[in-house]
């Protein structure tokens, strides 16, 4: 029976547990917290009598609290009679594995104890006992455990004559850029994970026999990126449909000292001009030449050029950096839809553009144009359809010039058969692909046919999946892409395993060291900061260390 001081939880999601058991869930056992409710009376000196009032305290969180090692191993001894079939008296029940937070207090220092059952069909035969130590930070690989050491220290727990090693690294890509001008956001992230079998000694580099998976997460907006400027055209089209959806808009500081009324007034005043200049011209000409300064993506050192910018998407990039209200977009839109009905000027517009404005442009060249009443949040939602038809034809431009994926399977997020809040969401979404897209072309430097086929994971995953900046894509490929990146760094973390015994049965010894420690419920004493940069030459990486060693006890 539980003490009132104690409480178990179910959780999956501890950095150790989560090495050693995956991603099932577990019983974690640990001291419950005290309560911090109080009432304290204070004297109010403004008061003129002086009176006491009463405060409450807010409760705070001081964490997971840790037991001793004596009371741990009595909770372990109680779920291991749970699951003895040779004792009747005790009703089995088929419990997850149980795992106790220890407070170290112990020679060996002891973090964790855990307890697993082993089954053989639905009988459970035997159970796994754990046991974690660990230690703080250091630079002294001298302190280090080493194979020899680890085998030993595995066979002396299991008479076992057969062993296997595994060993497994991740590195921080992002670490081992040098120069200033490549773009590292502090909230995304790159990392390798490596995993090989036969290590030869602790901390030694994966060899290019190992398998690798690309752990990426990128977060969009930030200022180095060589997509900012394409961000910052998103971020006004985001700000816009917020404002349609909320009725409220806080809009963005102008990037243009002209009105977008004066901007609007000059780009018709130039077109007309052209045609009267030379009557008859192709005005798509003289746009391209307008076009290759209006939009350019760029991902690092490379450059994509759009040389077919229509009239609509021209007046899009004059409106979106100068807009600063509703007013300003209906009086623009007033001016292009009177010289345009007037046959003042005749632009020429993309065949597959969707927006309003385009469609009114090309009634004007049968000199029939609809009425359209600018009133209201017509005008706001007009400048909309613009913004999202200029800005899918630039992914397009790339997606489908680049050659990593083709128009039928961008056609998701083409559509503009949806609503324009959804429009909106789905375009997001291809821009954060081309975030990550630029990430790993221009800083991973990775082959087309590697981008090619994660281009394509990508896309699906965003057919389903909610927009999540967080979320982390995976890609694999030969440690030999990517052997510039980490031969010449150190881990973030680095593990062996030494390992005898098959299927349920298999037992493991295992070593870690980590930049962070493994546990969270104790405070490690030590001089080094926990967050150690380990990318500058001749500095070594300040590691954590962990062991993990299993027994098996049988019931029969």
């Amino acid at each position: 029976m539980l003490q009132d001081n104690i409480r178990i939880l179910k959780q999956s999601n501890q950095p150790i547990l989560s090495i050693i058991e995956g991603n099932q869930v577990v019983f974690i056992c640990e001291e419950t917290p005290p309560k911090h409710e109080e009432e304290v009376a204070v004297n109010t000196e403004e008061n003129s009598l002086n009176e006491e009032v009463s405060v409450k305290l807010e409760p705070f969180d001081i964490g997971p609290l840790p037991l001793t090692i004596h009371r741990a191993r009595q909770l372990l001894s109680w779920y291991t009679m749970s699951q003895n079939p040779n004792m009747p008296q005790v009703e089995a029940h088929v419990l997850p594995p149980l795992w106790v937070r220890c407070d170290m207090s112990d020679p060996a220092g002891v973090s964790w104890l855990g307890a697993e059952t082993v089954y053989a069909g639905s009988k459970a035969t035997a159970v796994k006992l754990y046991t974690v130590c660990c230690k703080g930070a250091t630079t002294d690989e001298s302190s280090f455990m080493t194979m020899e050491q680890l085998k030993q220290e595995h066979q002396n727990r299991h008479s076992s004559s057969a062993v296997g090693t595994k060993g497994w690294a991740e590195y921080n890509l992002f670490c081992s850029v040098k120069e200033e001008s490549l773009v590292i956001d502090s909230q995304s992230s790159v990392t390798a994970f490596f995993r090989w079998v036969n290590v030869d000694k602790v901390l030694e580099t994966p060899p290019l026999s190992s398998t690798v998976t690309l752990h990426i997460k990128v977060t969009v907006g930030d200022i180095r990126s060589p997509l900012y400027q394409t961000y910052r055209e998103l971020e006004f089209l985001l700000t816009l449909a917020d404002g349609l959806r909320t009725g409220e808009i806080e809009w963005l500081e102008p990037l243009e000292t002209q009105s977008a009324v004066e901007l609007t007034r000059m780009l018709i005043e130039d077109l007309d001009k052209v045609a009267n200049a030379v009557p008859g011209q192709n005005l798509k000409g003289s746009e391209n030449q307008k076009a290759k300064t209006d939009s350019v993506l760029g991902y690092g050192t490379m450059l994509m050029e759009r040389g077919d910018l229509d009239f609509t998407e021209q007046l899009w990039e004059r409106m979106r950096k100068s807009v600063t209200s509703y007013q300003d977009i209906t009086d623009s839109l007033k001016l292009v839809i009177k010289a345009v009905r007037f046959g003042q000027i005749k632009p020429w517009v993309h065949r597959a553009s969707s927006s309003s404005l385009s469609k009114l442009i090309v009634q004007s060249y049968q000199q029939q144009v609809d009425t359209v009443p600018l009133t209201g949040l017509t005008p706001a939602i007009m400048l909309l359809e613009l913004g999202l038809d200029k800005m899918r034809k630039d992914y397009i431009n790339y997606l489908v010039g680049k050659e990593l994926t083709t128009l039928n399977h961008l056609s998701y997020y083409l559509s503009s058969d949806v609503d324009l809040q959804e429009q909106v969401i789905r375009l997001k979404k291809l821009h954060h692909l081309l975030e990550i897209l630029g990430t790993c072309s221009s800083f991973l430097n990775l082959p087309h046919e590697r981008l090619f086929f994660f281009t394509q994971s990508c896309l699906q995953y965003y057919k389903a999946a909610p927009y999540n900046e967080d979320h982390v894509f995976e890609m694999q490929f030969k440690p030999a892409l990517i052997s510039h990146f980490y031969q010449t760094e150190q881990p973030m973390s680095w593990g062996v395993e030494v390992s005898s015994g098959q299927g349920s049965r298999e037992v493991k010894t295992s070593f870690h060291l980590s930049d962070k420690p493994l546990v969270d419920h104790i405070t490690f004493d030590s001089d080094l900061p926990l967050e150690v940069t380990v990318s500058a030459e001749n500095e070594k990486a300040a590691y954590f260390r962990t062991m993990v060693c299993c027994s098996l006890a049988n019931f029969t």
